[in-house]
């Protein structure tokens, strides 16, 4: 495992705005829409009681569940013999060097720390993300416009949707607004090679602070495809 690690300001326990899935069946219908192989690594962040730990265990080659709360990880401990329990907070947890998978049910407050970590660095070998984020981010970092920073970034390398709405009442304690699945899928042929990354992100950040000085439109209202077509233009002009 990688050896990058962001260093958390959160205290020990659970993570804050944790819901549990209330039913099994819904966890066993929600890896099965991820459509895990036998031959994959997956990593449940935020495994909590185990509900998709448990179908992720019965599906995947090796699983990596993370629990911050050492109460809860202590219940996971020993009960899958090809799942492996890390008491760590997932915003900050050593990520897998081989290509790997994600099933998640997020803490909703720290869901954005979470998908910066597993997104922002173009060579982390995340293949797909499924993750359960409040409804409102899960709409709001599927759609192509308008444009965020972090949008922008993540979009050079993995496609962004939302596959379903999840009622509050499917968790336990029921959250005060609905969730969705968000999924992210590493793309085929990225938009920006990631050895770029760097130079992407210093363009990208500089444009947005600039607005229609530098890429003679406004930056919230250019996708991901119309970014990296900037980029290169930009790239391409200098002498």
């Amino acid at each position: 495992m990688s050896e990058r690690r962001a260093r958390s300001a959160r205290p020990p326990g659970r993570a804050p705005s944790q819901h549990f899935l209330r039913s099994q069946a819904l966890a066993a219908e929600l890896v099965r829409d991820a459509g895990i192989g036998p031959d994959e690594l997956v990593l449940d962040l935020g495994a909590g009681t185990g509900r998709l730990t448990a179908e992720l265990a019965r599906v995947a080659r090796g699983v990596v569940a993370v629990e911050l709360d050492p109460r809860l990880a202590e219940r996971l401990v020993g009960r899958w013999p090809n799942v492996r329990v890390a008491c760590d907070d997932a915003a900050s947890v050593p990520l897998p060097d081989e290509p790997f998978r994600v099933v998640a049910n997020l803490p909703f407050t720290g869901a954005m720390g979470i998908l910066r970590h597993l997104l922002d660095d173009p060579c982390v070998p995340l293949e797909r993300a499924d993750v359960i984020v409040e409804w409102g981010v899960a709409v709001k970092r599927a759609l192509p416009w308008p444009s965020s920073l972090n949008d922008v970034l993540w979009g050079a390398w993995h496609t962004s949707s939302v596959t379903r709405r999840l009622p509050r009442r499917c968790f336990r304690p029921s959250p005060s607004v609905d969730a969705g699945v968000l999924v992210f899928e590493r793309r085929h042929e990225p938009l920006v090679p990631p050895e770029e990354a760097e130079s992407y992100r210093r363009f990208v950040a500089y444009a947005f602070r600039r607005g229609r000085r530098a890429v003679r439109a406004e930056p919230r209202e250019l996708d991901p495809h119309e970014w990296a077509a900037a980029y290169r233009a930009r790239a391409s002009a200098r002498p």
